[in-house]
């Protein structure tokens, strides 16, 4: 939080410049005069920002979008300053600048409103909404960070997992973790683990597909990626029993089986290829271990019962 005080302090100093070049405008008098007027009310939010506790990751973002519209606000302002006879006849200053800049800023208003909103109540449906959106619409990049303020949220208790789910976030995490970035597969992965803390959701995101998703990155997956998707299939195991079934119908059992069995056989092989990691060594981390553990349980007890 700290941090974000001090990312705070450049965007203030950039607006009360704003402010004064505003005053000392030459040309173009009254356009700067209603940039100012939005600029003191950004500067009263960043301010307000600066004594509340923030969501941290929308709010660095969010400064970061604020700065470069009160550096370009600034630039447009000095234009308009009295610089002498020479400059002020040469300096050209394009007839959309002005709405083009006070549109900016209402955006930066925007979400700095937003954010104190969003920040004085908590995680709160709305950015539950935003963060669901991006995985929907937004590029990987983006996905794979909406899918990790999602994994903040889930963390965060129970009633946050339960309005992921109830708000469609399960289908947009399924296809991310089957084709995205390793970064959003990952984070994806943690998330599903995540939101499965009771038999109601685990079964819901079985209906959704979770099993399928699962399967396909166990057999072509990024290691890191499957030591994920591996915790999160003893995650929703142990709470919901019943999905066992449906892990074992869709062949995850015997994936995860199946990879710690080869894995073993090329490590005591004398012409193995030796790597700094295997999926042997990703399963066998306590992280992975439950899921190994529930997966040779599951697959003893179905070799008894045949």
């Amino acid at each position: 939080m700290d941090d974000l005080k001090q990312i705070l302090a450049r965007p203030i100093q950039l607006a009360e410049q704003v402010i004064k070049w505003s005053d000392e405008a030459y040309t173009f008098r009254q356009e700067c005069m209603e940039l100012k007027a939005k600029v003191e009310r950004l500067a009263g939010l960043l301010r307000q920002a600066a004594r509340a506790d923030l969501y941290e990751r929308p709010a660095r973002r969010i400064f970061d979008d604020t700065e470069k519209a009160l550096d370009k606000a600034l630039a447009l302002v000095d234009k308009c300053r009295a610089h002498g006879l020479v400059r002020r006849v040469f300096t050209i200053i394009p007839a959309g600048s002005f709405k083009k800049m006070t549109n900016q800023l209402d955006n930066s208003v925007g979400d700095l409103s937003w954010l104190l909103r969003v920040s004085s109540t908590g995680p709160s449906s709305s950015l539950i909404w935003e963060q669901i959106a991006v995985l929907y619409t937004g590029n990987l990049e983006a996905r794979a960070d909406a899918a990790a303020s999602l994994v903040s949220l889930a963390r965060d208790n129970d009633r946050y997992s339960k309005l992921i789910i109830e708000e469609d976030g399960v289908p947009p995490l399924l296809k991310l973790v089957r084709r995205g970035i390793s970064r959003g597969q990952e984070n994806c992965a943690l998330a599903i683990g995540l939101l499965g803390r009771d038999p109601e959701c685990v079964e819901q995101m079985v209906q959704a597909g979770v099993c399928l998703a699962f399967a396909k990155v166990l057999k072509e997956g990024p290691m890191k990626v499957q030591a994920m998707v591996a915790w999160a299939v003893s995650e929703l195991a142990a709470n919901h029993p019943k999905s066992q079934d449906a892990f074992a119908l869709h062949n995850v059992i015997r994936l995860l089986v199946g990879h710690l069995a080869f894995e073993t056989v090329q490590e005591h092989s004398k012409y193995a290829i030796t790597s700094k990691m295997s999926i042997h060594s990703v399963l066998m981390d306590k992280r992975t271990a439950p899921a190994l553990q529930f997966s040779r349980t599951y697959w003893m007890q179905g070799s008894m019962a045949a």
